[in-house]
């Protein structure tokens, strides 16, 4: 493998065209590109974060983490955009989660909806971990708040104040 540094311009033309080998469906020749990229590159927040994301493509989760990890340890200018800050995060408790590793889901999961409170996709999979952890009225509690919210239905929208008042207790009974 070629460990010859890189120029800024060369990492972000090589960078490119291996993201734009996962956007053509060409995972396994972008992922190539990218683990080889990632070794020239180690402490680069963006090629970890592309390299995680191109294992979980292809469902090679246990690889990913250590690559997410990297990705979320940078900071500063050398860190992730905070779009891609927040797919990292999102990525990494949801790859957890795939492992059977629910409490480190959940961690990272609650962690990024501290940072990221109006992110519903990051609740969504903070709900799912929670559910895997058998905390299934925080789960629903989570869930209910977000469709609450969120929710284009007119029928769930007349019912708002009602499903939000629920989700806070979810046991109530006349």
């Amino acid at each position: 493998m070629d460990t010859t540094p890189l120029s800024d311009d060369e990492r972000d033309g090589l960078l490119a065209a291996a993201v734009a080998l996962r956007e053509q469906g060409r995972q396994e020749e972008a992922r190539d590109r990218l683990v080889e990229l990632a070794a020239r590159r180690p402490d680069d927040a963006e090629v970890a974060y592309q390299t995680a994301w191109a294992h979980d493509v292809l469902g090679l989760e246990a690889e990913a983490v250590p690559h997410y990890e990297r990705a979320l340890k940078a900071t500063g200018t050398t860190g992730l955009s905070e779009e891609d800050r927040r797919g990292a995060l999102l990525g990494l408790g949801s790859t957890f989660r795939i492992l059977g590793r629910y409490g480190e889901a959940v961690a990272t999961l609650r962690g990024a909806v501290e940072e990221f409170p109006d992110d519903g996709a990051l609740r969504t999979f903070l709900a799912m971990a929670l559910f895997n952890t058998g905390d299934h009225h925080e789960s629903a509690r989570l869930l209910l708040r977000l469709l609450a919210a969120t929710s284009d239905d007119p029928s769930v929208r007349r019912y708002r104040r009602a499903i939000e008042h629920y989700a806070e207790d979810l046991d109530e009974t006349v």
